[in-house]
């Protein structure tokens, strides 16, 4: 016998088993796909849904938006108004994500496990406590501080300052294990202090990955400080809610235009700035 033939069973075996899991894939697949399509199917039923209906009015409501949220010359003449309160509104979340960050970074060194302190239960608090704020919607901080505070700008600002903390301090947290443990065990190797460590590995080491996240959380701010405004009665939420009730639509379509504009704005910004630390 050849050497060829001898090789051909051992290479038909591994076809057969090579064909035989893609069948076994193939049917795994139609399988899951057969059990969503049902599922929708149930769900559609029980909510009483038409996706034949849905999908047939999305032209009508797409023509609809553009015929009666589209900037107009009339509405032109309130520009300068909505971007008075675009503006507060900016700095309200660079305000917010800017405090949030500074604490977030406090906790984060406290907290890590890399450059942070040795005693076990500060990390598990520090990591509890931003587990807890970080989970709490900002709607739900926003509609439980209106007790307290009721419908002022300053009520917003603790409403995205609080996600924002919670948010931040996690992420800083993670962006701490993450760094080398080289630099670190070197310096305590050499005798250096706990503070010498956080500043001379620990933050130049995750400054990147620090700016990074606090730049992304802006961008988040500003979305979602349009939604808070709708509940604190301020900024460029309130000004859109203030037209739309109105039926102003046209002037509701400039507030929307411009937050569009302003969020790509800072998000070309925040890219650019993230390229540069790289």
């Amino acid at each position: 016998m050849s050497t060829v033939d001898a090789a051909c069973p051992s290479a038909c075996s591994r076809a057969s088993v090579d064909l035989g899991w893609f069948r076994r894939r193939q049917l795994i697949t139609i399988g899951g796909v057969a059990l969503a399509v049902a599922v929708f199917q149930l769900g559609a039923s029980i909510c009483d849904f038409s996706l034949a209906y849905a999908l047939t009015s999305v032209p009508a409501a797409l023509a609809w938006m553009l015929q009666n949220f589209m900037p107009t010359a009339s509405s032109l003449g309130e520009l300068g108004y909505v971007l008075e309160q675009t503006v507060s509104t900016v700095l309200d979340s660079v305000a917010a994500t800017v405090i949030a960050a500074i604490l977030g970074i406090v906790l984060a060194v406290l907290g890590s496990r890399t450059v942070g302190v040795e005693w076990g239960p500060v990390r598990g608090i520090i990591r509890a406590f931003a587990s807890v704020v970080r989970n709490v919607p900002m709607v739900a901080w926003a509609l439980l501080l209106l007790l307290s505070f009721k419908q002022n700008e300053f009520t917003g600002f603790l409403a995205l300052f609080l996600t924002t903390f919670g948010q931040l301090t996690r992420f800083f947290l993670d962006t701490f294990d993450e760094i080398p443990t080289g630099p670190v065990e070197a310096l305590r190797a050499c005798g250096a202090s706990f503070w010498h460590v956080v500043f001379q590995a620990g933050l130049p080491l995750a400054a990147a990955d620090l700016m990074s996240w606090m730049l992304y959380m802006v961008e988040t701010n500003i979305r979602s400080a349009t939604l808070i405004g709708l509940l604190t009665g301020t900024g460029i939420g309130f000004v859109f809610q203030l037209y739309y009730n109105s039926f102003r639509y046209d002037c509701a379509g400039l507030v929307i235009v411009l937050t569009i504009v302003l969020v790509l704005a800072i998000e070309a910004v925040s890219n650019v700035a993230r390229r540069s630390m790289i």
